[in-house]
């Protein structure tokens, strides 16, 4: 039974749909362009002109022409028409593979629909970043977000969307080896499923489910599923469904000893494979019949077929079924006593596993470095986008008044006209780059400075320190980190930081709060600068609550996946601070001041899964009838003495 192939994985449709309208383009531009026209119906037309002209076919033109329905929208205060273009930015950068751009939009286009009460694309977004991290195999990440999509999709009665969620949270545990929480979200996605006459999503269900009992070894189940599915599947015509579930009854057969009714099974799923040209399927099943005949001692034809298996996994550039064809020739090669070819195979083997291994660091390096951003020169970056950016702008006023000139000279042949269209084009689309190379500049800056000190910095050159009067300074750490530490690889304890500190930087976002830094397992923040906020006090101290209510979720999450889990410690004090930049190469902005020290004796103080306050940030929220504070009396803390401290959390009213 362990060759049991990985779960059919049911198509990812994009949640956030949207047809294509049978528009002339060129008029859609014109609305765009007319400013006589509403603000909603151009920024409409913006909109249309982004997704239906450029998303699907060149999408670095689509982040384009949405950037300019973002900035329009920014300028009006138009939240909803901001989250749209932030929508269209981010599955256009998902199809150009850069996901950690995609993934930043999307939490910025989150942090807008939230604003305005769109849950529905709340949890549609959750789920498109649920994907990205399914797809680089982040399944824990993944299954954050896909727990989030659920929810959103619950809460807005999104019924469908809701089954589709439940079978790929399904598909992460079988992905996960976590058999037991696999087939519980494959039977709720089946009878969802069912419930909404969904067949596409029973077929794929019921075929998963029948997976998963051939992992356990539960034969008769993996039958009776595995059967029913592929009934399921040819009903609906799904062929690509239909040939992993014959594939897959081929495996169980074989596994029972039934060869001869495993082969009638693997030859239907191999003609169903060649229809559909999938090649990494057709190893596959070659492979699969390679060793069958090994199992019945017929060594010559167990070669035919692992070499069409070797043959077609070198074409579908499958490494992992080039592994298992070179394994069925090794073996088949040794039961005969060629000692030649056993060795070639044997080689093959110890090549491909080489690559694989490496495969696999680099995609562990790839997470590692996923949620980071490359900062080094980000200045210089910046300044070079601009000054090309100037020079091309010059460039194309200089073509643009040629242009007109011959437009008054009446040269309107058609010759020409086709050349100034193409002109156009080309001018647009350098446009496109071009802004797209500014925003990345610009993102750069961004991720590491507060918005209104980047823009100091780039109008001044510097950006001066300040003295802020109330700023609320959180600190957070792990207890037991050490312990984690060492039960965990490096890349896997980095992974998971990242993965906590992503979502806390999601939620500084959604509450306004500053991130300053990270040390180690240590995350610093501060609520009420650069610009001095009157809630910035009490969003603080909600973020601090939300974050370990997400620790909480998670190490509940990560138990049930037999993974460390971490608890965490927060606090926070509010008093004055003077902020600024630190250093000239690889700077960042930070703030010092006594608040800062105790606010890190706050924390130190705390307890896991609590949040610390002192007095004064007592004081400032004390009367706020949806926070409830427990006094602990006086603690000796680190260089101040005994302190005032409390314990703090939401009221349950």
């Amino acid at each position: 039974m362990n060759r049991i192939k990985s779960l059919v994985l049911l198509v990812l449709v994009a949640v956030v749909a949207n047809p294509l309208r049978a528009q002339n383009l060129d008029s859609i531009w014109a609305v765009w362009n007319n400013p006589s026209l509403p603000d909603t119906l151009r920024l409409r037309a913006i909109y249309d002109y982004a997704w239906d002209g450029y998303l699907n076919t060149q999408p670095d033109s689509a982040i384009y022409f949405a950037q300019l329905q973002y900035d329009f929208a920014e300028s009006k205060g138009l939240k909803k028409d901001m989250a749209n273009a932030l929508s269209v930015q981010g599955q256009a950068l998902q199809s150009l593979g850069d996901m950690s751009e995609a993934i930043r939009h999307y939490l910025r286009q989150i942090t807008l629909d939230q604003d305005i009460g769109n849950h529905k694309r709340v949890a549609s977004t959750n789920y498109n970043i649920g994907a990205i991290y399914l797809n680089k195999a982040d399944h824990g990440r993944a299954l954050d977000y896909f727990l989030l999509a659920l929810k959103g999709h619950e809460k807005t009665g999104d019924k469908v969307y809701a089954a589709q969620t439940v079978n790929v949270i399904g598909i992460v545990y079988g992905r996960t080896k976590d058999w037991p929480n696999a087939l519980e979200y494959y039977q709720r996605a089946l009878d969802m499923s069912k419930e909404l006459d969904d067949k596409v999503t029973v077929a794929g269900t019921t075929i998963n489910m029948g997976l998963v009992h051939a992992a356990l070894e539960d034969t008769v189940r993996a039958l009776e599923y595995l059967q029913r599915g592929l009934k399921l599947a040819e009903e609906i015509g799904n062929r690509n469904f239909a040939a992993n579930a014959l594939n897959a009854l081929g495996e169980v057969y074989m596994s029972r000893g039934d060869f001869s009714q495993a082969l009638q099974y693997f030859y239907r799923g191999l003609d169903l494979m060649g229809e559909i040209g999938n090649e990494p399927g057709i190893a596959s099943v070659a492979s699969n019949i390679g060793l069958l005949f090994f199992k019945k001692g017929e060594f010559k034809t167990s070669i035919e077929w692992c070499k069409k298996a070797l043959k077609a996994a070198e074409e579908g550039e499958a490494i992992d079924r080039q592994k298992e064809a070179c394994t069925c020739l090794y073996d088949a090669y040794k039961a005969m006593g060629n000692s030649e070819k056993t060795l070639q195979y044997l080689e093959q083997i110890g090549e491909l596993d080489e690559q694989l291994q490496a495969d696999e660091t680099k995609k562990k390096l790839q997470q590692m470095e996923f949620a980071k951003v490359m900062l080094q020169d980000s200045i210089a970056k910046a300044e070079e986008a601009r000054l090309i950016e100037e020079a091309h702008l010059e460039e194309v006023r200089k073509k643009n008044q040629t242009r007109n000139y011959l437009i008054a000279g009446g040269l309107l042949s058609l010759v020409l006209a086709g050349g100034i269209f193409n002109r156009l084009r080309y001018t647009r689309k350098s446009k496109a780059v071009l802004q797209v190379e500014k925003d990345r500049s610009e993102n750069l800056l961004l991720n590491i400075l507060p918005a209104e000190i980047a823009e100091e910095l780039k109008q001044k050159g510097r950006a001066d320190a300040r003295d802020f009067d109330m700023v609320s300074i959180l600190f957070t750490d792990f207890k037991g980190f050490t312990e984690a530490s060492a039960k965990l690889s490096a890349q896997d304890l980095v992974a998971e930081i990242n993965a906590c500190f992503e979502v806390f930087d999601g939620i500084m976002a959604k509450y306004g709060i500053e991130k300053i830094k990270t040390i180690g397992d240590a995350y610093m923040a501060a609520g009420g600068l650069p610009v001095p906020k009157e809630d910035s006090v009490k969003n603080t101290v909600l973020a601090a609550l939300e974050m370990q209510d997400f620790i909480e979720k998670r190490k509940v999450e990560n138990n049930k996946l037999n993974k460390p889990a971490f608890e965490m410690r927060a606090g926070i004090h509010t008093g004055p601070v003077v902020a600024g930049i630190v250093g000239v190469k690889k700077f960042q902005y930070d703030i010092w001041g006594d608040t800062v020290n105790t606010a890190s004796r706050m924390e130190t103080n705390s307890e896991p899964g609590k949040v610390n306050v002192s007095q004064g940030t007592y004081e400032l929220l004390k009367n706020d009838t949806g926070i409830v504070f427990e006094f602990r009396g006086k603690l000796e803390a680190k260089g101040k003495g005994e302190v005032e401290m409390y314990f703090v959390k939401l009221s349950e009213q």
